[in-house]
């Protein structure tokens, strides 16, 4: 028989802290004019839109009481910021374990474009994958975005 009184409690967070990716943490692509394509977007599509481009908020699956944060960016076309990939567009992922992945990245030969920079709202790194995609990786820190407010898309 099951005891009522003390019902079984989920993990508030992951079991498993593993270095590796655990979503989408951002969108880049080339526009030719950044500014028209966040109009289009706003007016077309009902993006709430800002200097950035867009922010879209989500829970988090292990703390839903925690927002989390996905970007959305048009970029000038041309921008060196995705170099040295020759694609039109950038895919941030969200990581846990930032510097042990990038250790494990490393012993596996990928390509590493810079060091680990940290702001307050996460620490950044680059690399390319095997397809020459630059690709950026975010351990946020979500909670400083949530304190900054703003309007974001739900």
């Amino acid at each position: 028989m099951q005891d009522k009184t003390n019902p079984e409690k989920k993990e508030s967070t992951p079991k498993d802290p593993a270095p590796r990716v655990t979503g989408i943490g951002g969108i880049f692509f080339f526009a030719e004019s950044p500014e028209e394509s966040k109009k289009w977007y706003e007016e077309n599509l009902g993006l709430v839109t800002n200097e950035w481009g867009a922010s879209f908020e989500f829970r988090n699956a292990h703390r839903p009481e925690e927002i989390n944060y996905l970007q959305w960016s048009p970029f000038k076309k041309g921008s060196e910021y995705f170099s040295p990939s020759q694609k039109g567009f950038m895919v941030n992922y969200r990581v846990q374990n930032i510097e042990a992945l990038l250790d494990k990245l490393v012993s596996n030969g990928v390509t590493v474009l810079d060091s680990i920079v940290t702001y307050d709202y996460g620490k950044f790194v680059h690399i390319m994958d095997n397809d020459g995609n630059k690709i950026e990786l975010w351990e946020p820190v979500d909670s400083v975005f949530t304190a900054m407010g703003g309007k974001t898309n739900k």
